[in-house]
């Protein structure tokens, strides 16, 4: 099956603080942002239908880069964590160089260099250069409570390449060469809180069919069944959303509509920057009414 790891969508609390983080900390640049009035019909961003944002943000394209997608809901200003989201690991010494200029705290795990966002998510820093001759990011790690169970999923159902496996631990890809996502056993029931992201993968349209199709014969959820989602002024993509055995969150887009959405976008750092800047000066409008009425 063709395939390719496209994202993983985390939802965040404060956009400054994690554009700090992410483009100053990181080093990753802002590919695209998106501004919404209402809820995603495929609930991408979470269970809330307010304004709300999305900003995919990388070490550069999506056609070849594992990206994040930052998700941010005017109305939630903070999200529970479960056991769910372990990590993401990228060489990069230059992060680490940043995160020590700007005084950003550093955990150490053997000899990774560990840099949690404002939200809490690990990513896990290997000190070395950053490769030039592909993507930074290595890989993604998820918790599974059977491994067997895990493989069984995301190999037979959704096709997706073995790459590893023991009894603790799973890496999958649909290609080498692309990020890893890895599943790392852990005792006791998985718990995604509020916070739970979700996986995002591109395949042909006809792939697109028969995982939803395979999924639905095989009793497995289907969070969304397929449904075609708008984006102003860009392209439409087709996705449905499914759910493991363990209840992470996967999303299948078609590849061709997608590599139109996910076309960078030159102007999105200034418009992240414009639209952090406009509901700043609305909270102090907020605040300035606030004390008026005491």
């Amino acid at each position: 099956m063709k395939g390719r790891a496209l994202h993983f969508v985390f939802k965040i609390g404060d956009r400054q603080k994690n554009a700090l983080f992410f483009r100053d900390i990181l080093g990753m640049k802002v590919l695209r942002h998106e501004e919404f009035k209402e809820g995603c019909a495929a609930a991408c961003n979470g269970p809330y239908n307010n304004r709300w944002s999305k900003t995919m943000i990388g070490y550069g394209p999506e056609d070849n880069h594992f990206v994040v997608e930052l998700t941010w809901n005017t109305e939630v200003s903070h999200y529970e964590r479960g056991n769910d989201f372990l990590g993401i690991t990228i060489k990069s010494q230059e992060s680490i160089a940043r995160a020590k200029a700007l005084k950003w705290p550093i955990r150490m795990e053997g000899d990774t260099h560990v840099l949690e966002s404002p939200d809490g998510y690990s990513f896990y820093i290997i000190d070395e250069p950053e490769p030039k001759e592909r993507d930074p990011v290595l890989k993604l790690s998820l918790a599974s409570t059977s491994i067997e169970r895990t493989i069984s999923y995301w190999n037979q159902i959704l096709g997706i390449k073995i790459l590893y496996k023991d009894e603790k631990r799973t890496l999958f890809s649909y290609d080498e060469n692309q990020a890893f996502i890895e599943f790392k056993k852990i005792d006791g029931p998985i718990n995604h809180a509020t916070a739970y992201g979700r996986v995002a993968f591109a395949v042909p349209m006809d792939e697109l069919k028969n995982v939803e199709s395979k999924c639905s014969e095989n009793k497995y959820k289907i969070l969304t069944p397929m449904i075609t989602l708008d984006t102003p002024g860009k392209a439409s993509v087709t996705v449905v959303i499914l759910a493991d055995p363990d209840g992470h969150e996967i999303c299948f887009v078609d590849d061709e509509n997608f590599r139109l959405l996910s076309k960078v976008d030159p102007e999105s750092d200034s418009h992240l920057n414009f639209h952090m800047a406009k509901y700043q000066k609305y909270l102090e409008k907020e605040k300035e009414k606030q004390e008026v009425k005491q």
